[in-house]
């Protein structure tokens, strides 16, 4: 039997924080000069990678300095189709 197994939100956030701190490692920013450069509080960018939780304000300040302004492109931009009848139906519309 095969189980799906769902992220739970506390999972995204701390997955997301992770990647966060990666690119800022990557970038070879420390917290304060991602901080500076991003306009996020130091304590703010601290208390993200320790806890997880940001404000969405913050979090695009960050992305943004990370250059990684385009990922929030994808967020919510695909169409979730209920039946294959759904997809036809766009797809006419589309021609």
């Amino acid at each position: 039997m095969i189980q799906l197994t769902k992220k739970t939100p506390d999972t995204i956030q701390s997955e997301l924080a992770e990647r966060v701190r990666a690119r800022r490692k990557e970038m070879r920013y420390s917290q304060l000069e991602l901080a500076q450069r991003s306009g996020v509080s130091l304590g703010s960018l601290k208390r993200f990678e320790r806890t997880h939780e940001i404000s969405l304000a913050s979090l695009v300040k960050l992305s943004i300095a990370l250059d990684c302004r385009e990922d929030f492109d994808a967020l919510f931009a695909r169409r979730r189709y209920g039946s294959i009848a759904e997809v036809i139906a766009d797809a006419e519309r589309d021609s």
